[in-house]
């Protein structure tokens, strides 16, 4: 068994308007970083499926599935649906959602019948500031939140974790499972910075750290070992999800963290630890953010060499 890599070309198609951060470059610049390294013959390559509504219903409402595609339906195939100041859609961006959405479905079923050792979702639009009933951020589905009621529901865990390193805090996720003891999820990020949330819905299952700006690698991974390590040994989680931003990069204009490929590398080697501990290795990763090109390529080679590892 290999990493599971899963993407479609449909999540190309999505656009949100000339100069947008959220481009299709991203997915285009880690394929062609892959390919460049060696690694994607590596990888086990599949497909994601269209996302069912059976399984987006579990973490978002009927009438907010409808209005979305309703609003893909409206838009140029440019884009010109604006459902807040920063998140477009175009006539294609309601079938990219399905197949992100899908691709974490199909690694849910992969890694927890053992088809894979785990896998990576190269997907787009992202997916964790999206709530049970509000597109916002860049995003429409919560991604990683439909994988992890796949794994409650389908497969009948009893204890997932999701851990977010994403520049920005996962709002949406912590919204979806705020109320669920039978999900943690540990998180570092900016603060203050977009969405401006994250420290009032702290608890003992929610897990969030907030970085200060300049914050580098050192903070990172003493939050890590700090804060998320205790929690996760805790809770004893039976499945790990990972909402892989890598915004947080020192390149990456859109924030003012200084992590490094090394420091994702880490992080996905601890990850992976914990899996190996609790988890019986289960180990699901969902790209969200990370807008400079040649950081994200890299940074996702690192992540993805840490977690096709022996």
């Amino acid at each position: 068994m290999r990493t599971a890599f899963i993407s479609h070309p449909d999540c190309l198609l999505h656009e949100c308007g000339p100069y947008h951060p959220e481009s299709p470059a991203r997915l285009q610049a880690i394929e062609d970083e892959l390919l460049a390294c060696g690694l994607m013959p590596q990888l086990e390559r599949h497909l994601a499926p269209l996302a069912a509504l059976e399984q987006l219903q579990r973490v978002h409402a009927p009438g907010y599935i409808k209005m979305l595609e309703a609003a893909s339906l409206r838009a140029s195939a440019t884009g010109g649906a604006y459902l807040d100041p920063d998140t477009a859609m175009n006539r294609h961006s309601m079938k990219a959602a399905l197949r992100a959405a899908g691709a974490v479905v199909l690694a849910t079923d992969l890694v927890v019948q053992k088809k894979a050792d785990n896998a990576f979702c190269s997907i787009r639009p992202p997916g964790h500031h999206a709530q049970r009933s509000q597109a916002m951020g860049f995003c429409f589905i919560n991604n990683v939140a439909v994988g992890v009621a796949h794994a409650l529901e389908a497969h009948k865990l009893e204890r997932v974790a999701v851990a977010d390193f994403d520049v920005h805090h996962g709002n949406g996720t912590e919204d979806i499972f705020r109320d669920d003891a039978r999900v943690m999820m540990v998180s570092t990020f900016q603060h203050p910075f977009y969405p401006y949330q994250g420290l009032e819905g702290r608890s003992d299952r929610m897990v969030n750290i907030p970085l200060p700006a300049g914050a580098g690698g050192e903070l990172f991974r003493a939050a890590v070992r700090e804060f998320w390590l205790p929690a996760l040994e805790r809770f004893r989680p039976q499945m790990l999800f990972v909402s892989a931003g890598f915004d947080a990069h020192r390149d990456d204009d859109l924030s003012s963290l200084n992590l490094v490929e090394e420091d994702y590398a880490w992080v996905t080697r601890i990850i992976r630890e914990v899996a190996s501990r609790f988890a019986g290795d289960r180990v699901v990763s969902v790209l969200e953010g990370g807008y400079h090109l040649k950081a994200l390529r890299r940074s996702v080679a690192a992540h993805l060499q840490a977690l096709n590892a022996p």
